[in-house]
């Protein structure tokens, strides 16, 4: 764990899950009657795939298992606790990425008019919304956003993101009007319900900072009042401002620094593009669509 989380700069996330794959191997290892760690061979670890096969698990939950036990051994052999590492030749068939779910224009349109602005916590809501429409920012860089990573000179937020890295990204007119109505009312309302100082940003009713659920929970609520039939969490808004981004003629290179993407790869994702934005660009492009 300390390894994790000092030098690899983990995200508790990541520390967690990784915790429940050691868990899980080590049950295996029970299982196999292997008491020493150096014991296990390729041939170990072609019974542990069939039994996480046999136990109906993903494909990409057996990647990402293989994965930690990859890393796990690797820091085993840094440590001279075992003299190779037995997961290094697994190799497994990649899973197709599902296309990401967006929203439409129109959608997004219901939700911003559902808040009621006289209210402390219809302006956060508000506020919440257009931050996490107009950055793409991920709901845990959201909840952890602090009042002087504001900055309204220049439009732009400091957001701490996975592995401690920090970025800068861009926000808009609309969400700089929520964020000021919110801040110089709503927010200072909501404060005097606690008694103890904060620097976040997003508050629930008692003062106390928002949590990533909290945030959810305010995004359910916001689609039920706007009586829309889909299902919208934190990341679907992070989807439609990449899929908007890119659909508007936004280059790839630069939704990946707004995004905080390690690599390229995880951009493309949102590459694809809706039935409108193909028979715009058809219209337009092709010499005989149009008379």
């Amino acid at each position: 764990m300390e390894y994790l989380q000092i030098e690899k700069n983990a995200s508790p996330y990541t520390v967690k899950y990784y915790l429940n794959d050691l868990e899980t191997f080590g049950q295996f290892l029970n299982g196999e009657a292997i008491e020493d760690l150096s014991d296990v061979d390729h041939r170990t670890v072609r019974v542990l795939l069939t039994s996480l096969y046999d136990r109906k698990l993903s494909r990409r939950t057996v990647s990402r298992l293989i994965s930690s036990m990859r890393s796990f051994y690797r820091f085993l052999e840094r440590e001279g606790k075992v003299t190779n590492n037995p997961f290094l030749q697994v190799t497994l068939p990649k899973a197709t990425k599902p296309i990401p779910g967006f929203m439409y224009k129109e959608e997004l349109e219901k939700l911003f008019e559902v808040n009621d602005m006289s209210d402390p916590l219809g302006q956060r809501n508000q506020a919440l919304l257009e931050t996490l429409y107009a950055t793409g920012i991920r709901v845990s860089e959201c909840q952890g956003l602090l009042l002087q990573d504001i900055d309204f000179t220049i439009g732009t937020m400091l957001i701490r993101g996975k592995g401690r890295k920090e970025r800068y990204v861009l926000f808009g007119r609309f969400s700089e009007i929520a964020l000021e109505t919110y801040l110089n009312d709503g927010r200072k309302t909501l404060l005097e319900k606690s008694n103890a100082a904060t620097n976040a940003v997003f508050l629930n009713a008692k003062g106390n900072p928002l949590t990533v659920r909290g945030m959810r929970l305010i995004l359910t609520k916001m689609v039920e009042k706007a009586s829309l039939t889909i299902h919208v969490h934190p990341h679907k808004l992070r989807h439609t401002f990449a899929t908007h981004m890119l659909n508007e003629g936004a280059d790839l290179r630069t939704v990946q620094e707004l995004l905080g993407h390690e690599s390229l790869s995880s951009t493309q994702i949102y590459t694809h593009v809706t039935k409108d934005q193909l028979r715009k660009v058809y219209m337009k492009a092709h010499p005989r669509a149009n008379n």
